[in-house]
């Protein structure tokens, strides 16, 4: 299996709606957690990397969708608020 070089924020917030979380607030998730958890249809991969960080590197999560990060409003309306989002950028 491919290691996973990027620190995985997992945010349980509603989608849909802007909201302002304190970094200490969204809980956090390990690698190990988020490769043993890969295959979960309850959990939503998004990498929110800038588009310059996001070309400029091969390691990708196979699965995940590439979110514009100043673009909440136009893309969190796509997606069941039921599920848990992990959010990574590096």
């Amino acid at each position: 299996m491919q290691r996973i070089l990027i620190t995985v924020l997992v945010s349980l917030v509603t989608v849909g709606f802007a909201v302002s979380t304190a970094v200490a607030d969204v809980a956090r998730m390990t690698t190990d957690e988020l490769q043993s958890r890969l295959d979960d249809s309850e959990v939503v991969i998004l990498d929110a990397r800038g588009s310059w960080d996001w070309v400029k590197t091969d390691d990708k999560i196979i699965g995940a969708d590439r979110v514009d990060p100043g673009s909440v409003s136009v893309w969190a309306k796509n997606y069941d608020n039921a599920k848990t989002f992990v959010i990574y950028c590096a």
